[in-house]
């Protein structure tokens, strides 16, 4: 009667001691974690997950077309300036393409020169515009083509990588200089501070003041049909001065 009036963990617990002297440890753990294991877990993690930045995570839903890089004439300076390091690579020329392939010989280039140092690497753009061809022996149409490989188009004047760590500014000048020669274009070393850039004019100064690159261009007219009179004064100078 006492035999069946115990519990299943009693009788697994007896077993185990019967059995063998070493699967005391393991049936005392058996015990300890049933007994503090709550009965409610989550089932989620509030941790965010890593995205690839060489490829988007859900691919495309219908096939990019080719496009060209943005060039920011209408006053932005968005993604010209640091942001979370203190050296940075951005570029300089425009309509530029560049592969997933280019930024992750980039980044090992950086990671080379810097290996054994203590330093965190930001990246700023990501591979997200897929690109398709053809083949070179198939005849006009049929299509667009299939996919062929991941890129990004970053605008003028966009950082491209951030570093932040116990590194020499001249050590992390010559890894960004060799990252710039893996890359399609031209590219400047920046740091921290450095004043952004609105398409290729860098804001600071007198002539280069935001406020001043965000005026309306004043043409032979003036504003609203009204004429310009300062442009119409220095015509009548420059005729009477003959």
């Amino acid at each position: 009667m006492a035999a069946k009036q115990l519990n299943p963990l009693s009788t697994s617990l007896l077993s185990s001691f019967t059995t063998r002297a070493s699967c005391l440890n393991t049936a005392l753990r058996a015990l300890v974690t049933t007994s503090t294991t709550p009965s409610h877990r989550a089932t989620f993690s509030t941790t965010p997950t890593t995205l690839n930045w060489l490829a988007p995570k859900a691919g495309e839903s219908c096939k990019s077309r080719k496009g060209r890089p943005r060039v920011p004439t209408g006053g932005s300076t968005r993604g010209t300036t640091l942001v979370w390091g203190d050296y940075g690579i951005r570029l300089k020329d425009h309509d530029r393409r560049i592969s997933a392939t280019q930024l992750k010989i980039a980044d090992a280039t950086i990671r080379q020169r810097l290996r054994g140092l203590k330093y965190r690497l930001y990246h700023r753009v990501c591979a997200n515009i897929g690109v398709y061809t053809s083949g070179n022996d198939q005849r006009m149409g049929k299509g667009k083509g299939s996919f062929d490989y991941w890129c990004a188009r970053p605008a003028v004047s966009k950082v491209l990588f951030e570093l932040k760590g116990e590194v020499h500014e001249a050590v992390v000048r010559d890894a960004m200089r060799l990252a710039g020669n893996k890359l399609p274009g031209l590219y400047e070393f920046v740091r921290k501070g450095d004043p952004p850039v609105m398409g290729i004019t860098k804001v600071g100064g007198e002539r280069g003041t935001e406020e001043m690159m965000r005026r309306p261009r004043l043409g032979a007219e003036g504003v609203a049909g009204m004429p310009n009179l300062e442009g119409t004064a220095r015509r009548m100078g420059a005729t009477t001065s003959v």
